[in-house]
């Protein structure tokens, strides 16, 4: 009986002893760094290495926090800009706990660093934009105006000189979170603006803006294209006229010469024998009846008519 209680009493003991020896001892890995708290208080300094490790069991807490980067999205935010237009501005940013013992007495975890971050480049994100023109939070780089299609003309309205730019506004704002985040046992690493846009009503004017735009641009295409249809009719007819004129010469020196080599011809005709005479006025004849008498025809003539005597020949 002795024998039975002192094992059960050994076996009791070895179990506490294993629990306590798992309590005691913690493992990092690559991707974490550990701070150790007693009643809540930190004590020494943070495990950034891997390895097993040992702590007070049930007295000491482990507090495991990331080393890899982590990630910031903030909420978008209606800002307004120095020129008074309002904007939706969604950023993004990301992370790195770099001193957790600082961290934890700070912060004391991820959510309370992210809290703390949405304060910290919100504001930051809203005192930049509103010191700022809409140009500015909008373009990099001062750069000429090009035409990107065959539908549309180079603006003569030159782009606006900025001195700043989107890209030096992220960084300006990057270096001041970072300021304000010094004891924080954090560092921001990279800052974006991922996504601007224009408000509802903003957005709508500026709409309008570029259909207006694109209709004064189609109407001076009408225009030219009107004005040139009119140059091209009045060319073609000027042509024509001109074709006309010429041609109508050209029949007119035809006809002219014609005329003067007929009359020629009447005059050696009634120049030739008198035989010639009479074929030529007998043929003259019967051209005359091939053109004016068909077989309805009647006429009345005299018998002292030129007609009469070959009609009268012929019978």
């Amino acid at each position: 009986m002795m024998s039975r209680n002192k094992l059960i009493i050994s076996g009791i003991a070895l179990i506490v002893l294993l629990v306590g020896l798992l309590s005691s001892t913690y493992i990092v890995n690559e991707k974490e760094q550990v701070v150790i708290t007693q009643f809540g208080r930190p004590i020494g300094s943070a495990v950034t290495t891997p390895g097993i490790n040992f702590k007070i069991p049930f007295i000491q807490d482990v507090n495991v926090f990331d080393k890899r980067y982590l990630e910031w999205d903030g909420d978008p935010n209606q800002i307004p800009t120095k020129d008074k237009k309002f904007i939706f501005i969604d950023t993004y940013a990301r992370w790195q706990i770099t001193d957790p013992l600082q961290f934890y007495k700070r912060l004391t975890n991820e959510r309370g660093a992210k809290s703390r971050l949405n304060d910290i480049l919100d504001g930051e994100v809203r005192d930049y934009i509103a010191n700022h023109d809409l140009v500015e939070a909008v373009r990099n780089s001062n750069r000429e105006s090009k035409v990107t299609d065959t539908l549309t003309e180079p603006s003569t309205d030159t782009l606006i000189n900025i001195k700043i730019g989107r890209e030096k506004i992220e960084k300006m704002i990057l270096k001041t979170a970072n300021k304000r985040a010094s004891d924080l046992g954090i560092v921001i690493l990279d800052f974006k603006i991922k996504r601007l846009n224009y408000v509802d009503e903003v957005r709508e004017n500026v709409f309008q803006r570029m259909n207006s735009e694109r209709f004064r641009i189609a109407d001076k295409f009408r225009s030219e294209g009107q004005g040139e249809a009119s140059r091209i009719n009045g060319e073609k007819v000027k042509d024509l006229k001109t074709i006309q004129s010429k041609a109508f010469e050209q029949s007119e020196k035809i006809k002219g010469k014609a005329d003067a080599e007929a009359a020629g011809i009447y005059a050696n005709a009634y120049n030739q024998s008198s035989q010639a005479k009479s074929l030529y006025a007998f043929l003259k004849s019967m051209e005359t009846f091939e053109k004016t008498f068909d077989k309805h025809t009647s006429i009345i003539i005299s018998t002292d008519s030129e007609v009469y005597k070959y009609l009268k020949t012929m019978q």
